[in-house]
């Protein structure tokens, strides 16, 4: 079995401890670091090779889409989900471009959509 090595990017606590729980009930994921800001998750992605990155939009310093595109320039074979709370039609412009897998709403995140998720 394939082993997904994920990282977590949100500012907010509770949703990265939700996150946490949802990934542990997939067997062969699990979680190999948490970031608060866009700027800690390409420390983090410097350091190891994760397989996908759960990655916040709204980010205090660089948001989640400028992490997005700097990770990926560096490491394109990690897979990055965006995630929100913005409904799909409301998206940033640029991130549609960023180089992001998927995006999924906050509210809809839950192990059978990850688990259908090419990685």
């Amino acid at each position: 079995m394939r082993v997904v090595d994920v990282i977590i990017v949100d500012d907010q606590a509770p949703f990265r401890s939700v996150a946490r729980a949802l990934i542990r009930l997939l067997p062969g994921w699990r979680v190999v670091g948490e970031a608060a800001t866009g700027e800690d998750a390409l420390d983090l992605v410097t350091g190891g090779r994760p397989t996908m990155i759960l990655m916040d939009i709204n980010l205090p310093g660089i948001n989640g889409i400028e992490a997005t595109r700097r990770i990926l320039a560096e490491s394109p074979d990690v897979k990055v989900v965006l995630v929100s709370t913005y409904a799909a039609d409301d998206l940033p412009p640029d991130a549609g471009a960023c180089g992001a897998l998927a995006y999924i709403r906050k509210d809809d995140l839950t192990p059978a959509l990850l688990r259908a998720l090419p990685v």
